[in-house]
């Protein structure tokens, strides 16, 4: 039974084969290809209308969709759905493109503003530390107790006693706050050079007139032990007594000699 089952298979199977036969239909070979990837060709919509258009099978393929051969329905096609969404998608990808540009060039001002503005940056100012920096040396390391070092002890005295030495502290003092402030203050950057150059220039100014005070108290001091020892010996013999004006002239004399 199994051998006669089997046997009555095989003979269906070789019939079933044998039967089969590969069926085109042009009509829908030419709408499958329009509709895929071929052109909207309307020379190639099938049945064609005959002779005189009395084509039965026309008018009852196409009698009720007259407009159906004249209309591209391809999604691939020029004006396609698939073909605007690929547009479409362009042209948000282009704005998407203009958006990021335009983010990033708001994101990099922000940042050179920032590293503009920011006082926190101050010192990384190239021209700060090339040169800036090596000219306020003495200013940012000074130390009161230094002021008068080199000094005698008179010379000293006299600076202090005359207010000189205070003047100066105070002067270079209120100098520092103004540079500290303007390292460390948010402004802009060509602001901040222009402060820096500005009090170089009051710091040159106001160190040379320090220094001019310490010479001048060396002379001042030796004229003023010359006149005393000349106003000395005229007390001591008042025949010869001389005025002011021929001890100035007599100390001048002396100086140049």
């Amino acid at each position: 039974m199994k051998k006669s089952h089997l046997l009555l298979f095989l003979c269906l199977l070789a019939m079933t084969s044998v039967g089969q036969k590969k069926i085109t239909d042009k009509h829908i070979t030419y709408q499958q290809e329009r509709m895929v990837f071929k052109q909207w060709d309307a020379d190639k919509f099938t049945p064609k209308s005959g002779f005189l258009g009395l084509n039965p099978q026309y008018w009852i393929t196409w009698g009720l969709h007259p407009n159906y051969p004249k209309t591209d329905l391809r999604p691939l096609g020029p004006l396609g759905p698939q073909t605007q969404r690929l547009m479409f998608a362009a042209a948000m990808q282009n704005s998407d493109n203009v958006y990021k540009l335009h983010s990033d060039t708001l994101r990099n001002t922000a940042i050179s503003e920032a590293v503009n503005y920011s006082g926190a940056l101050g010192l990384a100012e190239p021209l700060w530390q090339i040169y800036y920096r090596k000219e306020f040396d003495d200013l940012l390391n000074q130390s009161d107790a230094d002021l008068l070092s080199g000094l005698s002890l008179p010379e000293q005295s006299y600076l202090s006693s005359t207010g000189l030495y205070d003047w100066y502290k105070e002067e270079s003092h209120a100098l520092l706050e103004r540079l500290e402030l303007a390292r460390t203050t948010s402004i802009d950057r060509g602001s901040r050079i222009i402060a820096y150059h500005r009090m170089l220039a009051e710091y040159r100014k106001l160190r040379a007139g320090w220094e001019m005070k310490k010479s001048r108290a060396k002379t001042y001091l030796n004229i003023k032990s010359a006149a005393e020892k000349l106003r000395n010996s005229d007390v001591s013999s008042p025949v010869t007594a001389k005025t002011d004006i021929q001890i100035a002239n007599d100390i001048l004399k002396k100086s140049k000699l």
